[in-house]
């Protein structure tokens, strides 16, 4: 199969060079046309298999986001948008086939870091359960409908649909009602992971949907993980209007209608939190029984990322305030140092920040000179190397973690793509879906 047209990207690179400068055009090419060349595998059912990058597996949340440059240009070029295309039946498939695992294995091959359980599925790689996982297949499989009109892509999307919802319903009561363990019964925990069971850590019954992983791949601190939510939301949305749309199935636009004004209602209710010098703001997680952390994580869906979502727009009041909180100390995960300062997060060493944090810090900006400033510390703590990194050291670029790390690489590109007027579509917020 072939990915993409080299003329597309070509055209693409060219145009970045005339709008920015040397070096950071120089970046971009490189990080451009890696996930293309590196990371995509066709497999023998004509789908496509995608790398997170130096870890030999596909992560649902990763294989989305890596490919978000991309959808800007799928008009241009049919191979791309066959390539994205391939992507999201892989997703699908996926999804149906384990609906609480977070990455996946190009083959049966039964690779991952706890596959001594008997009932693992030698297709899984990790069983991490995160409710973004479920979340980003949907995400692509509407950007490429919506942006092209495409709709072979969609051959599992309801059957995946329906089994995402069933999920979501079980985890709203996941004490009482789920059966997912972290590790699997008889399994091994994955280096650095806590175990995530039907008891602990207590939650009490909120409307939203429970998760035991952060984006991060960490465990939740508190059950109910509100960004994750957030997206949850949105992609409730966009089932409902593919089930509307392409499929008329009302059954399926009323299931998830449901759920999303449930979980929405949650949100509302518990996810907003009133601190003594920020004011009203969303908390990162909580757990229904009054507690909750007030923090935010580099990895996406975070509380900066929600206008990238589609939760809300730029200027939403209740963002902008959540936002100031974020981009200060008060946020334990804000590191300010000598080479840069941006969001870090609990899975990377203390004082490191994240080059996808500065992406979405500069993407959500509303001032063009804050975006430029974000894309120039990105290129300038690139330790050299042309791509971007997992995290560097506030203080010593040199210091980084993940020499190759796709979607670092694809959020870097979006951005110059951004401020080089080249980024064309973007996701309508939730709150105009439901007026129109």
């Amino acid at each position: 199969m072939s990915l993409f047209t080299p003329k597309t990207v070509e055209r693409v690179c060219s145009t970045v060079a005339q709008r920015v400068d040397r070096h950071t055009s120089a970046v971009f090419a490189q990080c451009f046309t890696d996930t293309l060349t590196r990371t995509i595998e066709e497999l023998p059912d004509g789908t496509a298999f995608v790398v997170t990058g130096d870890i030999p597996a596909m992560w649902l949340r990763d294989s989305s986001a890596q490919l978000t440059p991309y959808l800007h240009f799928l008009r241009q070029d049919p191979l791309l948008c066959d390539t994205v295309a391939a992507v999201s039946r892989r997703q699908l498939q996926y999804v149906l086939l384990d609906p609480y695992a977070n990455a996946f294995n190009a083959s049966p091959s039964g690779a991952g870091p706890s596959h001594d359980a008997a009932d693992m599925d030698p297709w899984v790689w990790e069983r991490k359960y995160e409710i973004d996982s479920l979340c980003y297949p949907v995400q692509l499989a509407h950007d490429l409908w919506a942006i092209t009109g495409r709709t072979d892509h969609l051959i599992d999307f309801v059957a995946a649909a329906q089994t995402i919802i069933s999920v979501w319903r079980t985890e709203q009561d996941h004490q009482d009602k789920s059966c997912y363990t972290f590790p699997p019964v008889g399994a091994t925990a994955s280096p650095g992971s806590l175990a995530r069971d039907r008891r602990e850590p207590a939650v009490g019954r909120t409307g939203m949907t429970w998760s035991g992983f952060r984006p991060s791949d960490d465990a939740c601190g508190l059950g109910f993980n509100i960004p994750g939510n957030m997206f949850a939301v949105v992609e409730l949305t966009h089932i409902a209007e593919i089930a509307a749309q392409v499929f008329g199935h009302d059954a399926l636009v009323g299931a998830a209608a449901g759920l999303r004004q449930e979980i929405e209602n949650g949100i509302r209710t518990h996810g907003i939190v009133t601190d003594p010098v920020a004011g009203d703001i969303y908390a990162y997680e909580v757990d229904g029984l009054g507690n909750y952390l007030l923090m935010d994580d580099a990895n996406v869906p975070s509380l900066l990322s929600l206008p990238l979502l589609g939760w809300c727009q730029r200027r939403d009041p209740l963002y902008v305030a959540t936002r100031a909180f974020l981009l200060t100390g008060a946020n334990p995960y804000y590191h300010r140092g000598l080479a840069a300062s941006g969001q870090g997060s609990p899975h990377t060493p203390p004082g490191t920040i994240w080059p996808i944090a500065l992406a979405v810090e500069g993407l959500t900006a509303l001032s063009e000179h804050r975006k430029a400033a974000l894309l120039a510390t990105l290129v300038a703590t690139d330790a050299g190397t042309g791509l971007m990194h997992e995290s560097f050291h506030k203080d010593d670029p040199q210091v980084f973690t993940r020499a190759w790390f796709s979607w670092a690489n694809a959020m870097f590109c979006e951005l110059v793509l951004d401020v080089a007027g080249l980024r064309t579509y973007t996701r309508t917020p939730i709150a105009a879906v439901r007026e129109a």
